[in-house]
């Protein structure tokens, strides 16, 4: 008894497409069932009996001849088993991108009306529905060795596109839906508002520097900091912020005059102070005394040694 065999059906193969059952003719293949060993024409070797399309799939039986050795040979080989695939000879008449034709990880378009024209015999196929196609006259074998010339899926590059967007989209906190004309607005905002927010920042930025160094320039002018210490206390100010510093420079007393002496926390004037020698003069004051009141110190001079002081 002939075994039935899957001659086709609707799964994906190892190129990256389907053959749809529904949309295959067989009419002209019924005519002539022919069955031939690894799509050679002038190898024929049988028939198909009883072709069935049904349920998705196309199913035979095969008939082997015995007319010719190979067919003898390939008879024994496929009931013993170490022959066990056919493949389907198609011509392509349509195919499709439709969403609704395609399955996960197909990568090249669905054949949806095609013609079949032979049935053989196979040793090693793509997979176990292989098929050969005939596509402008050429023929496309998938089988292991074969090269397949269907196009790629134009909406493959499109679908990761929108996905890509859709991701963009939820992340700027716009609806999937948003097309890509709203997406770039919505990043030219954000790039504007990210521009303006660093202006805005650099502006502040120089404004507290330009008050930090106007503290500190304040604090030298008042004695409290010498000339030396700017750099220092104007990087502090940067570190620790204009309030911090100003506390800081507050706590500091300013620097009294060499020529002053502090009296119950207040600085006599030229007039208050009076020295009735030289050698009364604090020796930190003497420096300051002789350069900055030169009759002062002459006077105490004299009165300290009994001469004038010497040109």
């Amino acid at each position: 008894m002939a075994k039935r065999v899957r001659i086709s059906n609707d799964s994906l193969n190892s190129y990256g497409t389907r053959v749809l059952t529904s949309g295959m003719d067989t009419k002209q293949y019924e005519r002539n069932p022919v069955l031939l060993y690894m799509h050679e024409r002038g190898n024929v070797i049988g028939y198909v009996k009883d072709l069935e399309v049904k349920d998705g799939e196309v199913t035979g039986e095969l008939m082997f001849d015995e007319a010719t050795e190979l067919s003898k040979r390939c008879k024994k080989q496929f009931e013993f088993g170490s022959l066990k695939m056919v493949s389907a000879g198609l011509n392509i008449i349509e195919m499709s991108e439709d969403g609704q034709y395609l399955v996960e990880g197909q990568t090249s378009p669905t054949i949806t009306k095609s013609k079949l024209f032979e049935v053989s015999v196979v040793d090693i196929g793509a997979n176990d529905d292989a098929i050969v196609l005939k596509k402008d006259g050429k023929q496309i074998t998938l089988g292991r060795d074969g090269k397949c010339p269907l196009p790629l899926l134009n909406n493959n590059h499109q679908k990761r596109e929108e996905m890509e967007n859709k991701t963009i989209a939820l992340q700027l906190g716009l609806p999937e839906t948003a097309t890509e004309a709203e997406i770039t607005a919505k990043l030219s905002a954000l790039k504007s508002a990210e521009a303006e927010k660093s202006k805005l920042e650099l502006e502040k930025a120089q404004l507290e520097s330009a008050r930090i160094t106007g503290l500190v320039e304040r604090a030298i002018g008042e004695k409290r900091l010498g000339e030396s210490n700017k750099e220092e206390f104007i990087n502090l100010g940067k570190k620790v912020g204009y309030e911090e510093l100003e506390k800081v420079l507050k706590a500091m007393h300013p620097q009294a005059k060499l020529t002053a002496i502090l009296n119950g926390g207040r600085a006599k004037s030229d007039e208050d102070v009076k020295y009735t020698k030289l050698s009364e003069v604090p020796s930190t004051e003497i420096l300051t005394l002789r350069e900055q009141n030169p009759k002062e110190y002459a006077r105490l001079y004299k009165a300290e040694y009994g001469m004038d002081l010497p040109e």
